[in-house]
């Protein structure tokens, strides 16, 4: 197990800026409409030919919300009217045939994930058909070994829904709550009662979820250090599996949303910072280890596992175990990783209508990776998930002398190494416990896209 992630505020102080999350490399800002559905199809068919194919990743972007949460920066559409799921849902059908023609059916699909929005926005029947239209052109386990994953909203989530996603295949939920102080909530128009979060987690427990996660967030307005404490003390006797913790990204000039918050109501740096120290350290305490950037897992959840043996992964859902699938993102804005490429789809609902209606797979933009952008993603994923590399393991994949490659890079080290982020030596760097909360700024080392300079309005703060 890796070591105690050790808080440094003067060190968090002298490196404070902002910089990516690294869900991909490159990230989505490099990602450019010169390439389109055409060379997407073409990487597919790549992918199928592969000696051994890899297994499939499935995400599905369901847009929709009845409420606006202030502080949300997903893609989202605010309605109360559910009929306008129905002709999104048969756009989304319609997608989900062009691209499962794309792809060899003897390639399982080990990962499943319903994000948004708010997937429980759909109604029953509406989920069982998805769910069966998935799987009449994907070949999906049956066998519930699978990492088929939900998100849920406990205020519109009753058990006669817990029930019918574990009976259509999901067993794997993660729950939003952010805090469960009420002058947060109401200052983010997110109220929910502790009574809707605990029941929704147990009718998970009772209808036989392998796994829950709970997502919080630090830095919304009106937190203190002793009212996010007090949601601690909660979360960890709800006893999940997994715990998120986020950094709050406050974009209003991005997401319109966020204009609702009062930015004389946010904490202050000191007492975010605060607040991130006593989480780290108390989630610790009570056996959570601390798997990276902004996660937390049970010693014996798959994530610390991974962790420990070697095969952690990190992808646009956060830190997996499946990393050598191939990732299908379908719906408004959803985003593929296939082979050596990634690809984005549309905006709007209308050009996802207007291509589907063409027979045309929606992709918008993305970019095809170069041996360059595959040694750096293997070697910022390598310290993101893992705080360490072995020079001699990057040499032998990509046929290169790691210290001339990187030269530069490794003087900049030799600099974050005199401040204690990390040690250096013939073989190897090391992220110490002082530097694991700064991982995003040793990574950025290896962006050479970011290096090369990009408007620091586009990125969110790194701690």
């Amino acid at each position: 197990m890796v070591d105690p992630v050790l808080f440094d505020k003067d060190l968090i102080a002298r490196y404070a800026q902002s910089g990516p999350r690294y869900t991909s490399y490159p990230t989505a800002v490099n990602f450019h409409d010169g390439f389109n559905d055409v060379h997407y199809a073409n990487m597919a068919q790549r992918t199928n030919e592969d000696f051994i194919p890899s297994p499939l990743s499935l995400y599905f972007h369901l847009p929709f919300c009845s409420r606006v949460c202030f502080y949300c920066a997903c893609n989202k559409i605010i309605t109360k009217n559910r009929q306008r799921a129905v002709s999104y849902l048969s756009t989304l059908h319609r997608e989900i045939a062009l691209q499962g023609q794309l792809f060899d059916h003897d390639r399982v699909v080990e990962q499943l994930h319903w994000g948004g929005g708010t997937p429980t926005f759909i109604n029953h029947s509406q989920m069982r058909d998805l769910m069966a239209v998935t799987r009449e052109h994907f070949t999906l386990r049956d066998d519930d070994c699978g990492d088929y994953s939900v998100e849920i909203d406990p205020r519109e989530t009753g058990e006669d829904t817990i029930v019918i996603l574990r009976e259509i295949g999901f067993n794997r939920m993660s729950v939003g709550v952010q805090d469960f102080n009420p002058d947060v909530q109401e200052a983010v128009n997110r109220v929910q009662t502790l009574d809707e979060t605990r029941s929704v987690i147990h009718s998970a427990r009772r209808a036989g979820y392998h796994s829950i996660n709970i997502d919080l967030i630090y830095g919304l307005p009106k937190q203190t250090v002793k009212g996010f404490c007090e949601t601690l003390n909660i979360i960890v006797e709800l006893n999940p599996d997994r715990i998120a913790v986020y950094n709050y990204a406050h974009l209003p000039q991005i997401f319109k949303s966020q204009q609702n918050i009062d930015e004389q109501s946010l904490p202050g740096a000191d007492v975010k910072l605060e607040i991130l120290q006593h989480t780290i350290s108390y989630l610790i305490q009570q056996g959570y280890v601390y798997i990276g950037m902004d996660h937390f897992a049970k010693s014996d959840d798959e994530l610390a596992i991974a962790q420990r043996n070697g095969s952690l992964h990190r992808n646009f859902q956060g830190y997996s175990t499946h990393g050598g699938c191939d990732i299908i993102g379908m719906g408004i804005t959803a985003i593929s990783r296939i082979g050596h490429c990634y690809a984005q789809n549309v905006r709007s609902i209308d050009e996802y209508e207007y291509c589907i209606n063409n027979n045309k797979i929606p992709v918008f933009r993305g970019i095809k990776l170069d041996n360059d952008d595959l040694l750096r993603r293997d070697v910022i994923i390598q310290l993101i998930c893992h705080f360490h590399i072995k020079y001699s393991d990057i040499e032998e994949r990509y046929g290169i002398n790691f210290e001339d490659y990187f030269y530069d890079e490794l003087i900049s080290l030799k600099e974050m190494e005199k401040h204690g982020l990390l040690d250096l030596d013939v073989e190897s760097i090391t992220v110490s416990p002082h530097g694991r909360l700064l991982i995003r700024n040793v990574c950025m080392v290896f962006d050479k896209y970011f290096r090369s300079g990009q408007p620091a309005g586009t990125f969110s703060k790194l701690v």
